[in-house]
């Protein structure tokens, strides 16, 4: 990214508007949370094969007598595919529109789903992750994009958070078709287990005909009255949609000027027709203020994971086999535990997000995972040196220290680093961005995915988890020390705040005060004035 200015996303007009909208409770728009609420059908997909695949690979090992390391390939492989799917999918939504997009995220996941139910080998399993990765890659982008352009300010926070929701409503579902279908004949129960997962591109398929077209993506395409109409229903207010409106257009005609500027394969005036090297190169050559931003957001994507919360999710049977429960029923109902965990926190966390503010559900959530590691992994250690009634205590405690991890990861770093990413990068970059952002977050899933059952047999289930606590403590600092707090904050603000940071101007990461200073005035006038950052 070579600068940023106001006029980007959502520009001063938007977010007057928005902060209006903030102020005034307007009453909740059932039209967006219905549009959020289909949007985010696409995050079950994720939901629930990280679900399912916990269980099924249980029987699916017996059944096509698999290896470690082909079981280890099977679950991580669709984190790593799923690059694939966020490269095109910033694209993609930029030349057919985010709502077909979606369509298209969907259509791919049933087909892996339905390759997946039939395999009858190892390799067409994996086939079917292929495809099915394909679509989960798409699905991480475009939902939360989709409905960060859609949502007023006044439930923005919230709204963008239902991604993650349903990603925990979809591994629940997972947990929980495990456990019913547990009994079917081993070489049966996999299969349905895999084969349900068609029910929700299903779903979404239908709901995409309901659903409007992102208003941002409709002024690029010069159709701006049909953009009017969406914003209507979308907005807080009449007026609030006519400021929206006029906040878009302003954008991307700046956006325009300046990637005709900088880009001369580009045509002139034309979003759509321009070479798209442009935000790429903004991207990678950025200004420091831009590279603040995309440290902010790319750290925050690469800690989610690195941390492991995809070890206890995927891996859940294995750390309660660990921890001394001994059937399938106990393993696979103490992995239910942790789905209803995940699930129940990250709705608290939505209605959090817009009133405690995203700083301190993020500091929250690193430093109680942290906390939580620590317990596992102590009670893991306890647990092989332990028996009789010590024995029972530490595998108590395992389970309630896995649990505490994915609730709190559900409480903050779940939801809140795809509403990070979401306000803080510009329209012209924000589906590019957004790629970039989900190609970080999926590249970790994959590592500690593929490599977790190597890793434990390397360092022991126990080190292994002393390890995810250190990388969750270490996540913990570069919130305090470099994430802003962006609640209630317009684009102009925020983006006032990284211009402060690299004139020095302020050094505390918490302070993104409203204008209150005459430096706060004198950097947000220039930004509507288009000064370059």
């Amino acid at each position: 990214m070579t600068g940023i200015v106001l006029g980007e996303g959502m520009d001063p007009k938007e977010d007057q508007a928005m902060e209006k909208s903030v102020s005034g409770k307007p009453p909740r728009n059932f039209f967006v949370i219905a549009c959020a609420v289909l949007a985010s059908m696409n995050s079950i997909l994720l939901g629930y094969d990280v679900g399912v695949m916990s269980g099924a690979a249980i029987f699916i090992r017996k059944d096509l007598h698999l290896n470690d390391v082909q079981i280890e390939m099977l679950i991580g492989s669709l984190n790593i595919i799923a690059l694939l799917g966020a490269a095109l999918a910033g694209r993609t939504s930029d030349a057919i529109g985010r709502r077909w997009t979606m369509a298209l995220a969907a259509l791919i996941f049933l087909l892996g789903s339905v390759v997946m139910a039939l395999a009858p080998s190892f390799a067409w399993l994996m086939v079917g992750r292929l495809l099915g990765g394909v679509g989960v890659g798409y699905a991480l982008l475009i939902a939360p994009v989709y409905t960060a352009e859609v949502s007023p300010a006044s439930s923005r926070g919230a709204l963008t958070s239902f991604p993650e929701i349903f990603i925990n409503v979809g591994i629940l579902l997972g947990y929980i078709a495990n456990y019913a279908l547990k009994g079917l004949p081993v070489n049966l129960n996999w299969r349905v287990m895999l084969g349900l997962g068609v029910l929700a591109p299903i779903f979404l398929g239908i709901g995409v005909l309901a659903m409007p077209e992102s208003p941002r993506w409709l002024v690029m395409r010069n159709r701006n009255d049909d953009a009017l109409k969406v914003l209507f229903r979308t907005s807080d207010s009449r007026a609030e949609a006519h400021e929206r409106l006029a906040g878009i257009v302003e954008g991307i005609q700046y956006a325009q000027r300046k990637a005709d500027k900088n880009n001369p394969d580009s045509i002139p005036g034309d979003p759509l027709k321009s070479s798209g090297e442009g935000p790429w190169r903004e991207i990678y050559k950025p200004t420091r203020p831009v590279l603040r931003m995309l440290i902010v957001a790319l750290g925050v994507q690469f800690f989610q994971q690195a941390a492991g919360i995809d070890a206890t999710v995927y891996y859940s049977p294995v750390i309660f086999k660990k921890a001394g429960l001994k059937s399938e029923g106990a393993i696979l109902g103490a992995t239910i535990a942790v789905g209803f965990a995940k699930a129940g926190f990250v709705v608290v966390a939505a209605f959090l997000i817009d009133r405690v503010g995203r700083r301190p559900l993020l500091l929250t959530s690193s430093i109680g995972s942290t906390v939580s590691l620590l317990a596992l992994a102590l009670a893991l250690t306890f647990i092989g040196k332990a028996s009789g009634a010590a024995h029972q205590v530490a595998a108590y405690v395992a389970v309630i220290a896995a649990c505490g991890n994915v609730a709190f990861f559900s409480i903050g770093m779940g939801p809140v680093n795809w509403v990070l990413g979401s306000e803080i990068f510009p329209l012209r970059l924000r589906a590019k961005a957004s790629s970039l952002g989900v190609a970080v977050n999926r590249t970790m899933s994959g590592v500690v995915s593929i490599s977790f059952l190597s890793l434990t047999k390397a360092i022991t289930v126990p080190g292994t988890f002393f390890l995810f606590m250190a990388i969750s403590g270490l996540c913990a600092v570069f919130i305090y020390v470099l994430v802003p707090e962006t609640k209630g904050k317009t684009l102009e603000e925020i983006v006032a705040y990284f211009h402060m940071k690299h004139s020095g101007k302020t050094s505390n990461p918490a302070e993104l005060e409203l204008g209150e200073s005459q430096a706060d005035t004198q950097t947000t006038g220039k930004l509507r004035e288009g000064t370059e950052l």
